[in-house]
């Protein structure tokens, strides 16, 4: 191996990706001052972003220089649609323009991954530390699921009146209250308050970690700047990994020197593009791209999970349950904004979801052929979970709104709100692979969404019972007018039959992409990285971002994000 030259472009440790995970890795590393540490982001800074600082912007960062602009292939299970998988490109990555949600799963979900360092108790701790908690006098917390210390400020949402309304609904109709069951990662089946990274009305991202209180001198950030490849070097010890090469706004390469490690954070998508580049992958592939093969991987791009979810909206008459006329009723929008820029406050400081749930299917599914004769291991159902694992998820908005396919808005002084139904554990598999080597051709990501066929099942279910909640819960039995927009007749629907072709036409992604460089044992020959995130077959060379899950959890990907950045930074430093 030639020997690394001491300059300006070179570092101790190099991040490519300035999202959740890579930030926190880089401001972790950077507590021991002698270490010199890179960030390099593909987009701009978010310090001027103010869609990203104003959570109610969200919106405004997809299908822009903001946004990696990434649409999946036709996909036979839903309706032959192509789904848009927007994903944060600037400075802190999706925690600038996710839903801000805290939903971690149940603990058994890490259990199940069944390696060294990551069970549930070892998991919810790292995340626990990225956090620092803040409470209202209203919140119910389980103070022992929190932390207080990190960079990552975290609080309750001050629901609307239809989010108390739906919340009542679910009680009623056999989803217990749990108010923080989605911090203590124990309860399968309940409802309660998701936490919002959201503090005194300004969103709290990955980028907190470097950035502000939290700078320190021996972190530079490249921004503007889309990582090529990793550059390997043979070693007396094997192979290993000396650097990055990059590619600037300008379009002219740039070399950066690791002395330490590299460390891939780019997410689900970019991740394994960015190995395949650099000749780490299934050969026969990296071959049909005339990339010589470095390392023989066959899991690298495969594997990928995400959840799918379905809105379903409903129209009310009554004035003043929703948030609606605050954005879309006459030129209310104009003063919404200026109470965010002047107090941080009102519609644009939060993120409008509302009452949250998990939900076993168990006894709805029982007599269902599909359900019923699968097969199934010992104390699991078909899905592969325990009954201390939800089978799906349940939020609901305060208003209308969700991706931009979401535009009939309800501007007469019409009042609009979702049940929107998720699910957990999906059978089916996609995959990303490499349309060219050039960094600046996004990959092809083929979500593979409903080919399995109890994945439809179980989603059917979901969004029947969902309307169900919505059409016979105490709370808002009397309140609902219709399906919204008009046009839609779902709040009729009765049969599992007649959500099937609803679901095919309306599920999308929720943004959890995961698994394409997954963790796993010496003896899976599918797996990309060791339980301590290290890459197989080559020295200092890791990944840290949910690629790295082995299986998807039941929950929101936000807070394993952070988790993951801090257990990758803790094996680093037992390392070191």
């Amino acid at each position: 191996m030639g020997s690394i030259v001491d300059s300006a472009d070179t570092y101790d440790y190099i991040i490519c990706g300035g999202g959740t995970t890579g930030c926190v890795v880089a401001g972790r590393l950077a507590e021991t001052p002698y270490v010199k540490v890179l960030v390099i982001e593909a987009g701009p800074h978010n310090k001027d972003l103010e869609n990203v600082h104003m959570t109610g912007g969200w919106s405004k960062n997809f299908d822009a220089e903001t946004d990696w602009n990434i649409i999946t292939p036709p996909m036979e299970g839903v309706d032959n649609r192509q789904v848009r998988l927007s994903r944060g490109r600037f400075l802190g990555g999706c925690s600038g323009c996710n839903g801000t949600l805290c939903v971690r799963g149940c603990k058994q979900d890490f259990d199940d991954w069944q390696l060294d360092g990551w069970s549930g108790e070892e998991f919810f701790a790292a995340m626990k530390k990225s956090e620092t908690f803040h409470s209202k006098d209203w919140f119910q917390a389980s103070p022992k699921s929190h932390g207080y210390s990190g960079p990552l400020h975290i609080e309750p949402h001050d629901l609307a009146p239809i989010s108390n309304l739906l919340m009542d609904s679910l009680v009623s109709q056999g989803i217990p209250l749990h108010p923080d069951l989605f911090s203590t990662g124990e309860v399968a089946h309940g409802c309660g308050h998701a936490l919002r990274t959201v503090h005194q009305g300004i969103r709290t991202t990955g980028a907190d970690f470097i950035v502000n209180d939290y700078h320190r001198p021996n972190v530079t950030i490249q921004t503007d700047t889309t990582v090529d490849r990793i550059v390997l070097e043979e070693s007396p010890y094997g192979l290993r990994a000396t650097g990055v090469v990059t590619r600037l706004a300008d379009g002219t390469t740039r070399t950066f020197t690791a002395r330490k490690e590299v460390i891939l954070s780019s997410g689900a998508y970019c991740s394994p593009a960015i190995l395949m580049r650099s000749g780490i992958g299934a050969r026969h592939e990296l071959e049909k791209l005339d990339i010589p093969c470095q390392v023989d991987l066959p899991g690298v791009g495969k594997n990928l999970m995400d959840h799918l979810i379905v809105f379903m909206f409903y129209e009310t008459d009554q004035a003043g349950l929703t948030t609606d006329a605050q954005v879309y009723h006459d030129d209310n929008l104009r003063t919404t904004y200026r109470q965010w820029k002047e107090h941080k406050t009102g519609f644009l400081s939060t993120f409008p979801f509302g009452a949250f749930a998990f939900a076993r299917l168990d006894e709805r599914l029982h007599d269902e052929p599909l359900w019923r004769d699968a097969p199934r291991q010992p104390g699991r159902d078909p899905m592969g979970l325990t009954p201390q694992q939800p089978n799906i998820e349940f939020f609901t908005t305060e208003c209308y709104g969700g991706p931009k396919q979401y535009n009939h808005f309800p501007t007469d002084h019409q009042h609009a709100f979702a049940m929107i139904a998720e699910l957990f554990a999906p059978k089916s598999r996609g995959t990303v692979t490499l349309q060219s080597p050039d960094p600046r051709e996004n990959p092809i990501v083929d979500c593979n969404y409903l080919a399995d066929p109890m994945d439809l099942l179980v989603l059917t279910e979901a969004c029947r019972f969902g309307n169900e909640i919505v059409m016979n819960g105490a709370g808002t039995k009397d309140i609902v007018k219709g399906s919204w927009p008009s046009n839609l007749t779902h709040h009729t629907y009765t049969t599992r039959e007649q959500w099937i072709p609803y679901v095919q036409q309306h599920a999308t992604t929720c943004y959890h992409a995961s698994g394409t460089c997954a963790m796993g044992h010496d003896d899976n020959p599918q797996a990309v990285l060791d339980h301590k995130l290290r890459v197989r077959g080559v020295m200092g060379l890791r990944v840290a971002d949910c690629s790295v899950m082995p299986t998807l959890h039941g929950g929101h990907t936000q807070l394993p994000a952070y988790g993951i950045g801090e257990r990758c930074a803790d094996f680093i430093k037992e390392a070191r």
